[in-house]
């Protein structure tokens, strides 16, 4: 536990500090990163460009060909397929009428209902947890609510964390602002963001999970081959030095690197783990386990959708400004826009993780001090 607590411990300045010291190496005013609410619109997009349209398509497009490529070497490598094997819990039905009714109310204009009218995001993702949780039940794996329920409930204000450190990163790029929360005070705007914010990571790691019931991805990618473990520390040098240097320029090119904020974050965190040999995602290469490196994409994709398809008649919503590729819009995200959920769903993973995996330490300290290695 010891060393997984000072792995966040050195994550945390880097995340936070790196994007900062790049604006105050290019001359920026520091204050209008830390202004709150942060409703001011600094930043200069640049226009659509068919040439960076076909630049950034063809990124999205390598990363769907992996995520395809190991989909079909899952369906070859996977036992006969299984139907559900497990009942569909109590607990999953109320999860859905619940969704169904925060999703009716979300996009109805109702008079008596207007006082709540902005606050059925976070009821929409709690059905929608349920539901996912009891799908999993349903399909015969034990669903994460039920294996790890005290360290699930400490995902929620971990995500709400979570989230507010791309809140944070947003306001160097500004790709996202929010509409229908210009009238809530300081705190309450605080309090409402949070309570929304507090659902991604429960919501990412439960599709998850499900996606693991399928057998092309919790069959067939579990047996893959084996990575080497020797090249691992001088890449996550590597990785962690370009990615901390895109991560503080993020702040001086926002047009350009935009796209570093899913990245950067990333490599940064599975970096520090490396080197800190706490890196469940590296740990599982090495045993030739690709499932969750093709399930956490799928999951944030997923994920994204339905928050991007929820948002788009909601009162309290969001809108973009990407560069380059504001286009060809479903919902209000641009096309290309989804691929930002492909890493952002193995963030999503790490974290998660990283949180479960130190309450599991907490709740369970190893029978003898200085146990740990």
């Amino acid at each position: 536990m010891r060393r997984t607590v000072l792995t966040l411990l050195l994550m945390v300045p880097l995340l936070l500090g790196l994007p900062l010291l790049g604006a105050w190496l290019d001359g920026h005013d520091l204050r209008q990163y830390l202004e709150f609410p942060p409703l001011t619109r600094y930043v200069e997009h640049a226009a659509f460009s068919w040439v960076g349209f076909v630049i950034f398509g063809l990124i999205a497009a390598g990363g769907l060909v992996c995520l395809a490529w190991g989909w079909c070497y899952g369906r070859r490598h996977a036992g006969a397929a299984t139907g559900a094997t497990g009942a569909f819990p109590w607990w999953g039905w109320a999860g859905l009428a619940w969704g169904l009714l925060a999703w009716v109310m979300a996009w109805t204009r109702f008079a008596w209902f207007a006082p709540w009218q902005r606050l059925t995001f976070a009821p929409q993702w709690l059905g929608y947890i349920l539901v996912v949780n009891a799908l999993c039940e349903w399909r015969g794996r034990p669903s994460l609510l039920r294996r790890q329920p005290f360290g699930y409930l400490m995902l929620f204000p971990a995500s709400a964390a979570f989230w507010w450190f791309f809140e944070y990163l947003n306001r160097y790029v500004q790709n996202w602002y929010y509409r229908g929360v210009e009238t809530f005070s300081p705190m309450g705007y605080i309090a409402m963001a949070t309570i929304c914010f507090s659902t991604v990571l429960p919501a990412v790691l439960s599709t998850h999970d499900l996606l693991l019931t399928l057998p092309a991805l919790g069959q067939g990618l579990s047996r893959g081959r084996r990575v080497a473990a020797g090249w691992a520390r001088p890449a996550a040098w590597f990785g962690l030095l370009l990615a901390g240097a895109g991560l503080a320029a993020v702040g001086v090119l926002p047009s350009l690197l935009f796209g570093l904020l899913w990245v950067s974050p990333f490599l940064i965190v599975l970096a520090v783990q490396v080197l800190a040999d706490q890196s469940p995602l590296l740990d599982e290469l090495r045993r030739g386990d690709w499932r969750s490196l093709v399930a956490a994409p799928l999951a944030g994709l997923i994920c994204g959708g339905f928050w991007e398809l929820w948002n788009s008649l909601s009162l309290a919503r969001w809108e973009y400004a990407v560069p380059f590729v504001n286009r060809f819009h479903i919902f209000e995200m641009p096309l290309l826009g989804y691929a930002g959920y492909l890493p952002f769903g193995l963030e999503c993973l790490v974290m998660g993780r990283l949180v479960l995996n130190l309450v599991a330490a907490m709740r369970n300290p190893a029978p003898a001090a200085g146990s740990e290695r």
